[in-house]
């Protein structure tokens, strides 16, 4: 829709090209139109072939056969993506990411008297899961709502989309560890739990329990932090 052009999307793919240091399809050009009988705007961009197969789903049921080069890559992308400069702010599950965003997620499920400040923001691709990511080749794709997003959300996101199998879980953690030693990282984290175990959690999600004792442990972090 016309409204949301400004703040969500649109261009994200054609932006994320001069990112430095990120290993990501090659943008080529695209193709924008008006929509005749609906107040919408349509646009297609054109990018290089993948160089592999997405890793998996957004939420994977068993483990990825990924070699330690294809982490380097993972670890190298997301430490120079945070090291660049935007103007844009990350839309996660298309939401303007935001201070008020963070705290009204994470008290809606958690204490109030956890302090959910951010100090940080960095560039983020924020929508970091296992779906937009290639293999055996590291690529990083679909970048409609990458942007400024507080340090940590890619990671948090990325161990999210992990739980079911803790054995990665535990991987994204020990690669990403400096994002979530960090306050901001921890914050994220909660964050990401918050999804988990929100109103809308199934109660079959495998991932309800790890979530729910991460979280345990991060509060506490936080709270004698």
């Amino acid at each position: 829709m016309l409204d949301k052009i400004p703040d969500q999307g649109w261009n994200g793919t054609e932006s994320a090209a001069c990112l430095q240091g990120v290993a990501q399809p090659e943008w080529l050009g695209c193709v924008v139109w008006r929509d005749t009988d609906e107040p919408a705007m349509w646009r297609a961009d054109e990018t290089e072939l993948l160089p592999g197969a997405p890793v998996g789903n957004a939420i994977l049921g068993e483990a990825p056969e990924l070699a330690d080069p294809w982490w380097e890559a993972l670890n190298a992308s997301l430490d120079a993506l945070a090291a660049q400069q935007t103007g844009r702010v990350a839309t996660p599950d298309t939401v303007t990411v935001t201070q008020d965003l963070v705290t009204d997620s994470i008290r809606g499920v958690f204490s109030d008297d956890v302090d959910t400040t951010v100090e940080r923001w960095v560039p983020a691709h924020a929508d970091l899961n296992w779906a937009n990511m290639t293999a055996p080749t590291f690529s990083l794709f679909d970048w409609e709502d990458w942007g400024n997003a507080p340090q940590g959300l890619d990671s948090a996101s990325l161990w999210a989309s992990s739980l079911a199998v803790p054995a990665l879980a535990d991987r994204v953690r020990h690669e990403r560890r400096s994002d979530f030693e960090s306050r901001d990282g921890k914050v994220m984290t909660l964050f990401a739990c918050a999804k988990i175990l929100g109103p809308h959690a199934h109660p079959e999600d495998p991932r309800l329990e790890p979530a729910r004792a991460m979280a345990e442990q991060v509060i506490k972090e936080l709270q004698t932090s």
